[in-house]
């Protein structure tokens, strides 16, 4: 039986910071690298195919970091899609160190963070970044110090828009008196709302809302996945993220896979339609 044509683009678009305009689902570029998101991935041309097949399938929006790797993430992004086609963001993060696999430590000092954007810049083969995060706010460096460098680096053309991952709502606040924040990534799925007041604030500000770990987790989530799943004849993994697309008009899910097959089936997700009950189950569940 022939595979059903899926396509990114059946999930509907958002606007990132008014100036660009992708489809709501996207690709994570983290697990393409090696274990512990460490060194190169174990099968190269694998992660290259993976990378050409998610443009292809209609995905305009890849998210990466500098600390995925480190560096390898965006050299095989580079490497699989540049010159890059005209509707394509790649969006990427500086605010992390790695000093080993599985090992992450903080540095958004203004310094740092302008010797990331230029590596980046230089492994992206860019010459301005779409959208740059702040990775996570460093407990030793003041939050508006970190914000202020990308701004400066956004004025010098480097960087087009500003986005902020692991933050408070106070966060999100601060930062839009400094720069206009186009995005927000922070951990978020129907099993954990942890973050869901930055979620209403995103709606309310028209700022888009980037999960990570989307899937959610534990018993209780599973089994309900399950259920709904074999109701609707789909994966869990697509009831999870049809659940986020229904959420909330300004989410921008972003699954990650190393496989062609599990790309495809991520981006079927746009194609299961849940009930009101069945999103307000979902979101009953806590685990």
């Amino acid at each position: 039986m022939a595979t059903p044509t899926v396509s990114a683009s059946a999930a509907g678009t958002i606007s990132l910071g008014g100036e660009l305009t992708v489809h709501r689902l996207g690709y994570g570029a983290m697990r393409i690298t090696g274990p512990g998101i460490w060194g190169p991935p174990k099968d190269h041309a694998g992660a290259l195919a993976v990378l050409r097949k998610a443009v292809e399938l209609g995905v305009n929006f890849i998210d990466t970091a500098d600390s995925y790797g480190p560096n390898v993430s965006e050299e095989l992004i580079a490497e699989a899609l540049a010159p890059y086609p005209n509707a394509l963001v790649v969006a990427t993060k500086g605010g992390w160190t790695r000093p080993g696999p599985g090992y992450w430590s903080h540095d958004a000092s203004p310094e740092h963070l302008r010797q990331a954007v230029e590596g980046s810049l230089q492994r992206l083969r860019m010459e301005r970044i779409d959208l740059y995060q702040l990775h996570v706010p460093a407990p030793i460096t003041p939050f508006d110090q970190s914000v202020g460098a990308l701004a400066e680096l956004r004025q010098q053309g480097k960087i087009r828009l500003i986005g902020l991952s692991n933050v408070t709502r106070e966060h999100v606040e601060r930062a839009r008196k400094i720069v206009p924040i186009a995005s927000v990534q922070n951990r978020y799925s129907f099993a954990d709302r942890e973050w869901e007041n930055v979620l209403e604030y995103c709606e309310q500000q028209g700022i888009a809302f980037i999960p990570w770990f989307p899937l959610g987790g534990g018993k209780a989530a599973g089994e309900v996945l399950l259920k709904l799943a074999k109701k609707h004849k789909a994966k869990p993994t697509q009831v999870a993220l049809a659940w986020l697309l229904g959420r909330s008009p300004v989410m921008l899910p972003i699954p990650g896979t190393t496989s062609v097959e599990h790309l495809q089936e991520n981006l079927g997700a746009a194609a299961v339609k849940l009930s009101q009950e069945e999103m307000a189950e979902l979101g009953s569940v806590r685990d």
